[in-house]
């Protein structure tokens, strides 16, 4: 597995360039592939969220907020992250197409657990009542806090598998998302949406990276890598897929 690194570019082009890499492995360019980031302020929208009522005031809340808002093509619904985050893409060569989604999402939901708790956080999964973004495979805190979210995209050839961990600073999370929601008329409980910091101040990004590293260093042993021209070529036409 490579450990690919990219720095500089925005909140759209950093989910286009998961697109990319799932080319990149797709098309054996690359072969099994981690990239870890922390992102800038992001409110990313499922597909479904674009035929409510409230979808451009939506947008205007997210841009409101100091939030880029973004298309997601992953599955799910609206969904916020920014620096105080981790997003992780785990991506994948496979022979099967559309098979072990399920597995998958409560495989990694176990292990990302397992890697919470070993930092001393009171992790569980499953969903909560009234979080955003509902799944169960989701990873909370305590059972009050929704800490990780997942989402899989699954292509001939490959799979990518996305999370994104709120670690640090709630309140701008709590804050775009009640306004977000409140405009696509979606019931939810504000309590839900935090960080894991709310619960474990001691805990902060750089632990949480930390412990995210240590575990695929050991689980999926990996070399540093650096994006190729040709990805980087490749990014301006996956761009538009994200944009709003």
């Amino acid at each position: 597995m490579s450990a690919v690194a990219t720095t500089g570019l925005g909140p759209i082009e950093e989910l286009a360039f998961a697109r990319v890499l799932l080319d990149s492995v797709k098309h054996g360019s690359r072969g099994a592939t981690l990239r870890m980031y922390r992102p800038a302020p992001t409110l990313a929208f499922g597909a479904r969220d674009r035929f409510l009522p409230g979808f451009p005031a939506a947008i205007e809340a997210a841009k409101d907020h100091g939030f880029t808002p973004a298309l997601r093509s992953l599955g799910g619904r609206a969904a916020a992250y920014h620096r105080g985050s981790l997003v992780i893409d785990h991506i994948e060569p496979s022979d099967a197409f559309i098979k072990d989604t399920t597995a998958r999402f409560s495989s990694f939901g176990q292990d990302y657990v397992e890697v919470l708790r070993s930092i001393g956080v009171d992790a569980r999964l499953g969903e909560i009542p009234g979080e955003y973004c509902p799944g169960e495979h989701s990873v909370n805190v305590a059972g009050r806090i929704k800490a990780i979210g997942t989402a899989q995209r699954v292509v001939s050839g490959a799979w990518l598998f996305s999370s994104s961990v709120i670690v640090e600073d709630p309140d701008p999370i709590r804050s775009v998302l009640t306004d977000v929601e409140a405009a696509l008329s979606i019931e939810w409980d504000p309590a839900t949406g935090g960080s894991i910091s709310e619960v474990h101040p001691e805990i902060t990004i750089n632990t949480v990276a930390e412990a995210f590293a240590s575990y695929y260093a050991h689980a999926e042993p990996h070399t540093p890598g650096e994006p190729t021209a040709a990805e980087f070529a490749a990014l301006p036409d996956k761009i538009g897929t994200h944009v709003l």
